[in-house]
């Protein structure tokens, strides 16, 4: 049963790992896509969306597959090992079996090299955040056997609309 505060699912937070960073100790570039990833997976199960109702798994039919067909990255700030990370994810259907969804992520008490401490927690956008990046991933919904656009599936139709509500209309 899905939540009704998007804030549960739609906020979430995470924390540079050492695994994250490159030689000169800053997070490796292709890290955000996959934080991108991982916090739409994170904020489906949130919502209450199994992770095979969406994603194929071994033995698993799925009749529609959402590949991403676009995305992109902006990176403003270096991140550290230790920086505490903010993400808000803002869904939005874009037209019949297509949306995406932009990431922003912040960085509570960003230092002067744009680090933040690693002893600050982060429980949501507040005084002392910054913008420290950015990404977007654009989906498509096809059918799994004629690779034919079609409709979102019911799950993600709902979590859309859910992810929508008190941000004003919406286009279709």
């Amino acid at each position: 049963m899905a939540v009704l505060d998007p804030s549960t699912w739609l906020a979430l937070q995470r924390r540079v790992r050492f695994g994250d960073t490159d030689a000169a100790g800053v997070m490796h570039f292709h890290q955000l896509l996959r934080w991108c990833h991982e916090a739409y997976e994170e904020s489906l199960e949130r919502f209450g969306i199994a992770a095979a109702a969406v994603f194929p798994t071994p033995g698993g039919h799925l009749a529609v597959a959402l590949p991403i067909v676009h995305c992109s990255a902006e990176f403003r700030r270096p991140l550290i090992c230790g920086d505490a990370l903010a993400i808000a994810l803002e869904p939005q259907r874009l037209e019949r079996g297509r949306f995406e969804i932009r990431y922003r992520f912040r960085c509570a008490n960003p230092g002067p090299a744009g680090s933040a401490d690693p002893r600050q927690t982060v429980d949501g956008p507040a005084a002392g955040e910054r913008l420290v990046a950015e990404g977007l991933t654009s989906h498509l919904a096809i059918e799994t056997e004629t690779r034919r656009r079609c409709d979102l599936p019911e799950p993600i139709e709902r979590w859309l609309e859910a992810s929508s509500l008190g941000q004003g209309p919406r286009p279709l």
